[in-house]
């Protein structure tokens, strides 16, 4: 085995600035493709994770006052009655904000009426008895809200009134019970008052005002939008939102001179806004794992043909001497293979650095080493098959055209 690799680290000695620049390309290479795989993988994992609600059969509605002689109690009755009356609609609530909008209230909450030890964030939204059947959401312990336990909108006089029940997700269950049953136990907000969790539901994604990781937890509390502006939650039977969604629109625009309907919108339309940061990474990383990658198999591509350009007379000289076309295909594909895996070599160094620096400055799990695995693999046949076709072209070197140099 060292006699046959002795020639090839000859002859890649004799070339170390071309090796050199070969090695790198190739471990920046793999420390590019491993950690941006791991990455897109992250966010790929977060665009799919279950929404836990009906959002593809979902439409939102934005309605704000803009006269002193708006009547919130009245318009809101009548929006609800003809919403929930109207061909294709399953149920309609009233809430503060719709789901992956980013806007609404986050609420901090003990266990204990002390606030001692680190509160739990929840985003909360306000809605009434058809809240939880609205959303989509499926009920997994407990009960949901009844007509007499939703309250009046937040006002100047009650803003600092906690509710006494609340619907959280299993997440927000789980975080503040951990392995306990969760229902009929008390939440405290920071002023030390209760509210009892009344009912349990599967993960259901909010209004994602802490970010994504924290989007699923949720409380639903019983109480009706404020009092300027409400947006009416809708979701239809299955196929027929874009049918009931024109002429909802339609109707609410012209059922009350006092208000203005600002937008009526698919619920998917503010999913789609809250991944887009997500998309556009996932697209970026990809584009340029796919630069890397090229411009490291031109890389080693250009030095296989350079060096065997420069070599033309010694590869004749081997043929002359006996030299099969498979030994001197076998000797580039060996030479390439040595540079291939020093770069391998490095670039795993420079893979898990990268790695364990991107996990603590952005808070992501630590690499996977199966990724290290297969984009080692992954680097090594690429080489191999960027250094191929220059390895055949120099085994077809007949030894006359070697002999005719000498």
């Amino acid at each position: 085995m060292n006699a046959s690799l002795s020639p090839i680290l000859s002859s890649l000695l004799r070339n170390r600035t071309a090796g050199v620049l070969v090695i790198l390309q190739v471990a920046i290479a793999l420390a590019v493709l491993v950690n941006a795989a791991w990455i897109v993988h992250q966010r790929i994992e977060v665009m799919k994770k279950p929404t836990g609600m009906d959002d593809a059969n979902l439409f939102a509605v934005l309605s704000v006052s803009f006269t002193e002689r708006f009547n919130y109690d009245a318009a809101l009755r009548e929006d609800l009655v003809y919403l929930r009356g109207l061909s294709g609609v399953i149920a309609a609530a009233p809430v503060d904000a719709a789901p992956f909008s980013q806007v609404g209230f986050a609420t901090d909450v003990w266990t204990n009426p002390d606030q001692k030890g680190n509160p739990e964030s929840l985003n909360a939204l306000s809605t009434d008895e058809e809240g939880l059947k609205a959303f989509g959401a499926h009920l997994i312990a407990g009960r949901e809200f009844r007509a007499d336990e939703i309250l009046a909108p937040v006002t100047e006089h009650n803003v600092t009134e906690f509710v006494p029940e609340v619907i959280v997700t299993k997440a927000v269950a789980q975080t503040l019970y951990p392995g306990q049953n969760a229902l009929g136990k008390p939440i405290y907000d920071s002023a030390g008052k209760p509210a009892t969790i009344i009912g349990i539901m599967d993960n259901m994604m909010g209004a994602a005002l802490r970010g994504l990781d924290k989007a699923d937890h949720v409380a639903l509390i019983p109480r009706l939008p404020r009092l300027h502006g409400v947006v009416y939650l809708v979701r239809t039977e299955a196929g027929r939102r874009d049918q009931v969604m024109p002429t909802a629109e339609a109707q609410l625009s012209g059922s009350n001179p006092d208000r203005v309907i600002k937008w009526v919108r698919p619920v998917e339309k503010f999913k789609k806004r809250l991944y887009l940061a997500d998309r556009n990474m996932t697209i970026f990383l990809i584009t340029v794992t796919a630069l890397v990658l090229t411009t490291t198999s031109l890389g080693i591509f250009g030095l296989a043909i350079f060096n065997v350009s420069t070599r033309t007379k010694q590869i004749g000289i081997r043929r002359a001497l006996g030299a099969r076309r498979r030994d001197i295909l076998q000797h580039f594909m060996v030479e390439n293979a040595v540079l291939t895996t020093a770069g391998i070599i490095l670039g795993c160094v420079l893979a898990l650095g990268a790695g364990y620096w991107i996990s603590l400055q952005y808070k992501l799990p630590r690499l996977d080493l199966y990724y290290l695995v297969g984009g080692a693999l992954a680097l090594s046949a690429i080489g191999q098959l960027a250094a191929w076709h220059p390895a055949r072209r120099a085994s077809s070197v007949p030894p006359s055209v070697a002999t005719r140099t000498v």
